[in-house]
């Protein structure tokens, strides 16, 4: 089996140029002594290895000193510190999060339960799974393939691996309960212009649309949900409830995320999720899916080879592979349809419509079927939006509903509402229908996170099936829709739990989509959230369920282990003192 070789920058494709505020100054850290008669001067020299020296050279041949000169550093809050683009900070996290680190790691850590070691934790994310599988001929199962990493991340020292579909089912829960949050506001007429979290919410597990926000666009802030990406999730399981039953502390455990996403780098580096108390981060190295596939290949493992008991289901300490329907980046619309359909009083029925005939951006609207008392009524209308491109577009349209003023360039500026709302709080269902969106799905990828920039990529070599071409390169185009279909559809074979994905957004069903909540997966996967939310927040009394409400101490407790929070990036450059 051949990998996808190490990206390069050339196989960045974003529509972020670099800023004139990424360029860090340099800081003299000593201060020059003041002339004197005879003092030596001081020249750099560069040796044969590109280390830079300074040299001073006394007033006698021979004499002076020679000092090696520290090299420059950008750290990674530098980066998401600047008001810069996406790709400048991502190619200085290439080389600070990458496999080579994660082998360095494992290379000095032999025992991970010993006094003085770390315990490497390997969670991947369903996009990646399905990706991998892709690029095999035949393509296991994603279940089989992660017996299978799990098998080789043990060789290689790994203490655990699991996948991160149980911290999605957590943030769906989570997601739930936010957005209900919002809409009882918004109906006691709390959600207007000054409110801090307002409707439409949209999805923010997208760390390439979170950083286009807080750069671009610090107006649309109120409106993404506060509510941690599963793979942050799954760093508050993996550190503090996984890490309290294995007696670890959080800085004791050295974890490592798989994303189909470069921008998850960004996510795991953000100040919101270092814990000071343990001078450590939720997740300590983020590997693309190429990444790992480069790793396992150095190191002489191949995901084609069978092994022994793949063929059973993947067992963990948390529920594997939990189903779900709707998206392949996560099905956070779905998920939410399902809730207000559980809550609903009625029978709703479900339409979805392409806009410009776009497979990318898709409006949903949720009804309530026909009775003798009248015709069908809207009560829900959301959307999902894949792409920068169509991402402009939405920003624009919620500004024109929501009566909030875009940014026009100027980076985090966020002015007051100036016209009205198009829908009015508390409005009826009537007025729904010309209302704006309660709920979009966000990302920044053409296709969502199976097309993310860190997943294989398919190979001109060998166009007829298999993903790679015999010497391990790949091709460097992105985004091919034949390649994408077959990344879905390994990733449709199993990991929903039913036989098909779901129908595509020109075949309006006459009720809602299946959800696989009678799945035994799905069943566990419930009970288990119970008793996580319970043995994280420690709720006053027991909580039996995830809107039960709990205590002022509790409720911090809860935000703080599944909420996060956002902020625009204010601009440091002056138009007028940029030099070209």
């Amino acid at each position: 089996m051949a990998f996808s070789g190490a990206l390069t920058l050339t196989d960045l494709n974003d529509f972020l140029g670099p800023s004139q505020a990424c360029i860090k100054p340099v800081e003299q850290s000593n201060k020059p002594l003041p002339a004197e008669p005879g003092a030596a001067a001081t020249q750099i020299e560069v040796d044969a290895q590109g280390g830079y020296f300074e040299v001073s050279q006394g007033t006698a041949r021979g004499e002076g000193s020679k000092k090696r000169l520290e090299t420059a550093q950008i750290s990674l809050n530098d980066c998401l510190a600047c008001s810069g683009c996406i790709t400048s900070a991502e190619s200085v996290l290439i080389t600070l999060q990458s496999h080579e680190e994660v082998l360095n790691f494992l290379s000095t850590n032999p025992a991970p339960f010993a006094s003085g070691h770390k315990t490497p934790v390997l969670s991947i994310s369903p996009q990646s799974l399905a990706s991998l599988s892709a690029s095999l001929s035949p393509s296991p199962s994603i279940s089989t393939l992660l017996h299978r990493i799990s098998q080789l991340a043990s060789q290689l020292g790994f203490f655990r691996t699991y996948d991160t579909t149980f911290a999605r089912h957590l943030a769906h829960l989570e997601q739930a309960t936010e957005f209900s949050e919002r809409a009882s506001a918004r109906a006691q007429g709390k959600g207007g212009d000054e409110a801090a979290e307002r409707l439409p919410m949209l999805a923010s597990a997208c760390p390439g649309w979170v950083c286009y926000a807080e750069k671009t666009h610090g107006e649309m802030l109120p409106f993404m949900s506060r509510v941690k990406s599963p793979q942050q999730v799954m760093g508050t399981l993996v550190k503090q409830w996984l890490g309290g039953k294995w007696g670890r502390t959080p800085d004791e455990i050295y974890h490592v995320s798989v994303m189909p996403c470069y921008d998850k780098k960004l996510e795991a580096s953000r100040q919101d999720f270092y814990k000071e108390q343990y001078a450590t981060r939720d997740v300590d190295c983020v590997l693309t899916t190429g990444e790992l596939a480069l790793l396992l290949r150095e190191k002489g493992f191949d995901l084609a080879t069978p092994i022994d008991g793949e063929s059973t289901p993947f067992e963990s300490d948390i529920p594997a592979l939990v189903p779900h329907p709707g998206s392949t980046s996560g099905s956070y619309l779905h998920s939410l349809i399902h809730s207000i359909a559980v809550a609903s009083a009625t029978k709703l029925v479900l339409d979805a419509r392409p806009v410009r005939g776009s497979a990318d951006y898709v409006e949903y609207t949720l009804k309530s079927v026909e009775t003798g008392e009248g015709p069908s009524q809207p009560v829900f209308r959301a959307a999902t939006c894949y792409g920068f491109r169509n991402l402009q577009n939405l920003v624009r349209k919620i500004a024109r509903d929501t009566g909030v003023q875009t940014g026009k360039g100027a980076l985090g500026r966020m002015p007051g509402a100036t016209a009205r709302r198009r829908m009015r709080p508390g409005a009826g269902s009537a007025e729904l229908e010309n209302a704006g969106y309660d709920f979009v799905e966000v990302m920044a990828c053409p296709g969502g996170c199976a097309n993310g920039g860190g997943q294989m990529k398919p190979s001109d070599l060998d166009a007829a099936g298999p993903a790679l071409a015999p010497n391990g390169t790949a091709s460097s185009r992105w985004g091919d829709k034949a390649w994408l279909q077959r990344t879905e559809e390994a990733y449709w074979a199993e990991e929903t739990g039913l036989p098909t994905p779901p129908p595509s957004p020109d075949q309006n069903s006459p009720a809602l989509p299946p959800w696989p909540s009678n799945s035994e997966k799905h069943h566990k996967a419930d009970i288990l959230a119970m008793q996580v939310l319970e043995e994280l927040c420690e709720p006053a009394g027991g909580a039996s369920a995830w809107e039960t409400r709990m205590d002022d101490e509790a409720e911090g407790r809860r935000r703080s282990a599944f909420r996060t929070q956002y902020r625009a990036v204010e601009s440091e450059v002056v138009g007028l003192a940029v030099k070209w």
